[in-house]
């Protein structure tokens, strides 16, 4: 989900009939609130610095920008590219973000949004394919409070294959069910990426939970990670942390490079800035995949990923050929 995005001139435009106007006191406080934050919270300080110093020198290029989703979208683009950073954007709410925990009020209505039923919480398939490989085809990682049972589901429908492939070519990322997949697949306790938070200065450990009880595919059987240059963030975080343990096979593309996980925080009554505000630090590799993605271990096109994927477990499993796969 890597995007750069140039900046939108949009001087002079006639606002349509449902526009949602903002004055220039809303712009105003809208990019001053942001260039605070940036210097106070971004993850990177002096890159932080330097952005919101060259962020209120280009305010001049927002200012006949009267509509607020328009104005969020410019100054999203602005920020992607000026920073390389796919985490950040510029959110903007018809109803007004409460002062007091409007963080939290946004969040939620973003999780509901992106999350939800509407989306089967990211479950886009599992199919069972010849020779008994288990494919998913996940779009997002679900919060688990809003959809743990079907990512659990789904993986205990996994659990009977002698091989899985988990497709997340169209993967933007998500959040904290990354971890119920990857229990399913290595020991408990195994070293996963954590996190540098640069508000607190506080680096926190993360290692894999629990294995589950009930059905599980295991930690010795094959597994496959399909990527593009759309997976991004928490997928970018399942495919890393596997490769790192030798756990998986990559296959497909680099992916978008986005390994600092952001806040929402409220800068105007009317706007949210996803913020990025930590670093994801794994211990096996001592680093991370911010900017320069996930390398696949077998480099395709996407397009051609998943037929890779499929004759490599053919190949593991002892069916070396198309007319042994329902053996």
């Amino acid at each position: 989900m890597k995007r750069a995005m140039l900046s939108l001139c949009l001087a002079c435009l006639a606002l349509p009939a449902w526009a949602q106007p903002v004055s220039t006191a809303d712009r105003r406080e809208t990019i001053d609130e942001i260039a605070r934050l940036l210097e106070a919270r971004y993850v990177d300080p002096d890159k932080g610095r330097r952005l919101a110093a060259e962020f209120r020198r280009a305010k001049g290029q927002w200012q006949d920008v009267a509509d607020g989703p328009m104005l969020a979208k410019a100054l999203t683009g602005w920020l992607r590219q000026a920073s390389g950073d796919g985490h950040f954007a510029v959110d903007y709410s018809a109803d007004p973000i409460p002062a007091d925990g409007g963080e939290d009020a946004f969040l939620e209505a973003e999780i509901a949004r992106y999350y939800g039923a509407q989306v089967n919480h990211g479950v886009q398939k599992i199919e069972r394919l010849d020779g008994n490989i288990m494919l998913i085809d996940l779009r997002v990682f679900p919060p688990p409070a809003l959809g743990g049972d079907v990512i659990a589901a789904m993986m205990t429908v996994a659990a009977q294959g002698d091989a899985l492939i988990i497709d997340l070519r169209k993967n933007g990322g998500g959040m904290e069910t990354v971890d119920m997949i990857v229990g399913q697949l290595v020991p408990g306790g195994s070293p996963l990426s954590g996190s540098f938070d640069r508000p607190s200065g506080k680096t926190t450990a993360h290692v894999s939970p629990a294995p589950p009880e009930g059905r599980r595919f295991g930690d010795t059987k094959p597994v496959y990670i399909l990527t593009s240059n759309r997976t991004f963030s928490a997928a970018e975080a399942l495919a890393y942390d596997l490769q790192a343990l030798k756990r998986a096979t990559i296959v497909g593309e680099v992916t978008g490079g986005g390994a600092n996980p952001f806040e929402y925080r409220r800068v105007h009554p009317h706007f949210a800035l996803s913020l990025p505000e930590k670093r994801s630090v794994n211990p096996i590799t001592g680093t991370n995949w911010q900017d320069v993605g996930v390398k696949p271990d077998v480099a395709v096109p996407a397009d051609q990923a998943l037929e890779t994927a499929l004759s490599l477990a053919w190949e593991a499993l002892g069916k070396t050929s198309r007319g042994d796969q329902g053996k």
